[in-house]
């Protein structure tokens, strides 16, 4: 693979993730789709900052985000249904992130309406106007390993099972099922979508298989993140 094919190959995978194109597809237009029925949500329990300094990890489930300490024991679960709890903790872990608010279709297509923050260039969380069909209330996506907290150490960004953007999942994409995985590349340029976990359970076959999911170049990881279907065929 030349290095021009590999800038292109990790330019696809960009702009997938970017413009909300196939691996984002549970994204939706206003008008397109019924809004959602509301879902009744717990109260997140209060996190103290006592806790929060003992985060050594944030890990990205399906469907929360799930912060652990030294010993990998949970400190603490944010749901990815209930936007403003879960990124006002981040904040408190993180510091102040750079945010953007964009219309329907800034971003792309099938972006929808939403305000996002990023820390450190390494963890983007987009909290949505309104909910997506999916039921989240948040787009999670980790685009480096690590992230500094606001004290200034280090945290981890993982996926399911420690995955880590820069892995090698090549064993991980040799014993996927089928249905979990979907060729992004080209003849001479390999670029996967492998799902690393399901959630986001639909009945509607053109949704795919949603949960976390992780872009490759090659079958090194880019990015981690979640909603993320894979070979979802539905229109915005």
């Amino acid at each position: 693979m030349t290095p021009q094919t590999v800038l292109a190959t990790g330019a696809l995978a960009l702009s997938l993730v970017v413009s909300g194109a196939s691996v984002d597809s549970a994204s939706w237009q206003v008008g397109e789709h019924p809004v959602p029925t509301a879902t009744a949500t717990p109260a997140p329990r209060p996190v103290s900052a006592r806790a929060l300094r003992t985060v050594e990890t944030v890990e990205l489930r399906s469907e929360s985000i799930v912060l652990r300490d030294e010993d990998g024991d949970r400190v603490a679960a944010l749901s990815m249904r209930d936007a403003g709890p879960t990124v006002r903790v981040l904040d408190r872990l993180l510091g102040t992130p750079a945010r953007t608010r964009t219309a329907i279709g800034d971003a792309g297509r099938c972006t929808p309406a939403a305000t996002t923050s990023t820390w450190g260039g390494a963890l983007r969380v987009s909290a949505l106007a309104v909910p997506a069909r999916a039921g989240n209330a948040v787009e999670v996506r980790l685009l480096r390993p690590v992230v500094r907290s606001r004290t200034g150490t280090t945290v981890a960004l993982t996926g399911p099972d420690g995955v880590r953007v820069g892995d090698d999942v090549h064993d991980l994409l040799d014993d996927a099922a089928p249905a979990d995985r979907e060729s992004l590349g080209s003849d001479d340029s390999a670029a996967w979508q492998l799902l690393l976990a399901r959630g986001w359970q639909s009945d509607r076959a053109d949704d795919g298989q949603n949960g976390v999911s992780a872009l490759t170049v090659d079958t090194d990881v880019v990015v981690i993140g979640s909603p993320m279907p894979v070979r979802a065929t539905a229109h915005c």
